[in-house]
């Protein structure tokens, strides 16, 4: 009786160890996501905490949960939540306007599963170590954004009556300013003797478009600009 008495006792102690782990995990999971509820990203502090904690336990119940099966592999598990993730880093991606955004967002959740998998391993110090990492190269990257300023895709519309010499002089300044036409869409109407020009463009990092815009719009050939 006295030896299963300490058997129990040891298992309790056993499983509120792990138990620490998945709180662990739980509060990396509140530290990274609150980093991107301040950015107002679709994933906040529940979703980190929960992937983090979820990805935790499943490690755990992996690892140690079936060592009472011979030759037992506890990667097969504990593999299942990176293919998971993957399906829930795609929900937060979105395209508009030939945009793609959501991509950090994404990157953020699959790094914290990896945070989760680390201290639900029992790895707790490269757990905290790698969590406080994001968190701190998704703060510092967004601050100087000339680090990680990349290229965009936008729309530049206008509507003019002298279609040609605008256009000409619209495409000498995308030359200029170093703008790629990925794109070009024209119709024209007759009725109203003008012409509709519609550019799908990339522009370089950190390119102001709105100050193309506005010195289009006090241009007196064109009677109509937006993007």
């Amino acid at each position: 009786m006295g030896v299963e008495n300490l058997l129990e006792q040891y298992d309790l102690l056993y499983q509120g160890r792990l138990l620490l782990r998945i709180v662990l995990a739980t509060f990396m999971g509140y530290l990274i996501g609150y980093e991107r509820k301040n950015r107002e990203k679709n994933a906040g502090m529940r979703t980190h905490a929960i992937v983090c904690m979820g990805s935790a336990l499943i490690m755990i119940v992996s690892k140690y949960s079936f060592r009472d099966i011979p030759d037992y592999d506890a990667s097969r598990v504990a593999a299942q939540i990176v293919s998971g993730i993957g399906f829930l880093g795609a929900g937060v991606i979105f395209i508009r306007n030939n945009a793609v955004s959501g991509l950090t967002t994404a990157a953020g959740i699959w790094a914290t599963a990896g945070v989760g998998m680390a201290i639900g391993a029992g790895s707790c110090l490269l757990g905290v170590c790698s969590g406080v990492l994001i968190v701190i190269t998704q703060m510092i990257l967004h601050m100087t954004s000339f680090l990680t300023a990349e290229p965009y895709r936008g729309f530049l519309k206008v509507t003019t009556e002298d279609y040609e010499q605008v256009i000409e002089e619209l495409r000498q300044r995308f030359r200029r300013d170093r703008i790629r036409e990925v794109n070009v869409k024209i119709t024209k109407n007759k009725a109203k003797d003008e012409t509709k020009v519609e550019f799908d463009l990339l522009f370089p990092a950190q390119y102001e478009k709105n100050q193309l815009i506005y010195g289009l719009a006090s241009d007196e050939r064109i009677h109509v600009v937006s993007g």
